[in-house]
């Protein structure tokens, strides 16, 4: 019986994926853990520091992740699984030693960079967030210098996360993420008390360490070694040639990114915090259906490069189902932000203006969350194709886009810092909506207006879900009914109504939770009812996973007739 309980255990952790729709779900459920313990990771240090001292700790993060990002993780996303997918069908050897190739030329280039940008870093804040003040500064640069350490950890790590994905094994590298950030929970929880904001910073080095070392076994199984060697190989050269255009989008990315530590830097002190911690609730749906799906997807998309019809049924039916499960999300993040942000971050030390602040931020993330997943989709299918210019060009012009409505709606406008989310949405709307035509363009079949109708009927249900939502909220909500804020309650009908025997009192944790919880139960039936009412396919694409999940108590293979079984060639086994 043990022996049998150890085989399944070994089983699930290291056999790989078969089906798309499988591997999403899998990393769809581990997503939601790592972003659950990535908001308990914010609200320990929400409990432990102040925004105003939370925004150098975050600031500090600006040139590590610029180094990083730029030079090694924009890599793996669109070169370098693509490429060793194929080796691993023409011969192992071929493909391990691509990766132990890589490992060695990321880790000299990352290493080169950190130094020079480490050495200079008192200066380069000074112009990078011009608004703190010289104290803040040399506090910001102190843990830029230990978080440079965290990344280099990463630079490997990311290199085991494309080895296993490309091998159809994504349930390690989903749970890398988890011991991130349990080590800066851990650090922060434990050391705060003496080091203050170096807690975190070590709390990082020592969850971007642990991140690494839990994919390095199942890696080593599957043929990965460290190499001593830094040839050029025909696929090491494909690589580099392939991640050129990712690395120009990823730098313009990072420039956007800059500018909103610029800008935010000008409002206040805390701002760039409430910038942070919204960031982090809308993450949340864009990891789950965004980056899961897109994940998930990419190894198939590769295999089906060379069969346009099966590619486009696999990318779009991706698209539909993404959007779908979305938009009810993001209709809950506007409806319900101030909620949500109390029930996440509503610590002692968050006050009431950090917590509006903050829920503005959310609102203005929550327009463009769909475009932002749809993207991260749309992108990989053109990478897919070996197609890297076009998703780049795109890219970089809706990160320009982007800087510019951050200069009109900070500086000029004069917006709080939810004037950055929504800059951010407007330029994901713009590369949302040109990757679909594009990719239609390349490999639909004319019918782009009838592709448009599928999500479209999620809008339309999302907008009627939003709108009871909303009705619900204000009517049992107790503040609303007390301060006469709820449209409601100005009606004389409404006036003689004893409303303290069924409205909530939301300064209480249990009832704001209870509330949430009602609210966003009804919306999501609501939303799928009208789905229903709409005859929208995806809602039945959702039952039948209910159906999978929860009656047959695992996820199956989508149907034959679905033409998206992934199972490899011999080749191509490990």
């Amino acid at each position: 019986m043990v022996n049998k309980l150890l085989s399944k255990g070994r089983k699930f952790f290291l056999d790989p994926q078969e089906s798309v729709l499988s591997a999403a779900t899998l990393i769809m459920f581990m997503v939601v853990a790592s972003r659950v313990l990535g908001l308990v990771r914010q609200r320990v240090l929400a409990h432990f520091f102040v925004p105003d001292e939370l925004s150098l700790f975050f600031a500090a993060f600006r040139l590590p992740d610029l180094v990083f990002e730029v030079l090694v993780f924009g890599t793996f996303a669109s070169a370098f699984i693509p490429v060793f997918t194929r080796s691993l069908k023409e011969g192992n050897d071929k493909a391990w030693e691509t990766a132990g190739i890589v490992v060695n030329i990321g880790l000299i280039i990352f290493v080169f960079f950190s130094a020079i940008l480490s050495f200079h870093a008192s200066f380069i804040y000074g112009f990078l967030a011009p608004g703190y003040s010289g104290e803040n500064r040399e506090t910001i640069v102190g843990l830029a210098r230990v978080l440079f350490a965290a990344q280099g950890f990463f630079v490997i790590s990311y290199v085991l996360t494309g080895v296993l994905e490309s091998s159809r094994r994504f349930l390690i590298p989903a749970l890398a993420p988890l011991f991130y950030n349990l080590g800066i929970i851990l650090g922060t929880y434990f050391l705060a008390p003496k080091y203050g904001l170096l807690a975190p910073a070590i709390g990082v080095v020592f969850g971007a360490f642990t991140h690494f070392l839990v994919q390095l076994p199942l890696a080593r199984k599957l043929g990965f070694r460290f190499l001593a060697s830094l040839k050029l190989t025909p696929d090491v050269k494909k690589i580099g040639k392939l991640a050129a255009p990712r690395i120009l989008e990823t730098a313009f990315l990072q420039i956007s990114r800059t500018a909103e530590l610029f800008f935010s830097s000008f409002l206040s002190t805390a701002s760039y915090t409430y910038y942070t911690f919204g960031n982090s609730l809308q993450l949340v749906p864009v990891g789950l259906f965004g980056t899961s799906i897109a994940k998930a997807a990419l190894p198939t998309l590769s295999r089906e490069a060379d069969s346009p019809a099966r590619f486009r049924q696999t990318l779009f039916s991706a698209l539909y189902d993404m959007c779908f499960f979305i938009m009810p999300i993001a209709t809950v993040l506007i409806v319900l932000r101030i909620p949500l942000v109390r029930l996440v971050y509503g610590t002692d030390i968050f006050s009431w203006e950090a917590t509006v602040q903050t829920g503005y931020v959310v609102s203005g993330f929550a327009v463009g969350i769909v475009f932002q997943a749809a993207s991260a989709l749309l992108a990989r299918s053109f990478y897919a194709l070996h197609d890297t210019k076009t998703p780049v060009a795109v890219s970089i012009s809706s990160i320009l886009l982007v800087i510019v409505a951050d200069f009109v709606f900070i500086r000029i406008l004069k917006f709080e810092v939810w004037g950055l989310a929504a800059a951010y949405s407007l330029g994901s709307l713009v590369q949302g909506t040109l990757l679909f035509y594009l990719i239609n363009k390349k490999v639909g079949d004319g019918n782009f207006i009838k592709k448009l109708v599928p999500l479209f009927k999620s809008v339309v249900a999302a907008f009627g879900a939003g709108l009871v939502m909303y009705i619900i909220l204000k009517f049992f909500d107790k503040s609303v009914w007390i301060k006469r804020l709820s449209f409601i309650s100005t009606l004389d009908v409404a006036k003689n109504i004893p409303f303290e025997k069924f409205v909530l009192d939301t300064r209480y944790t249990v009832n704001l939770l209870l509330l949430t919880l009602i609210v966003s139960l009804i919306g999501g039936a609501t939303y799928v009812f009208l789905s229903i009412l709409l005859r929208s396919d995806q809602v039945w694409n959702f039952f039948n996973l209910l159906r999978r999940v929860f009656l047959k108590h695992k996820v199956t293979p989508i149907p034959a007739k679905e033409q998206e079984q992934i199972s490899p060639p011999t080749s191509d086994a490990s």
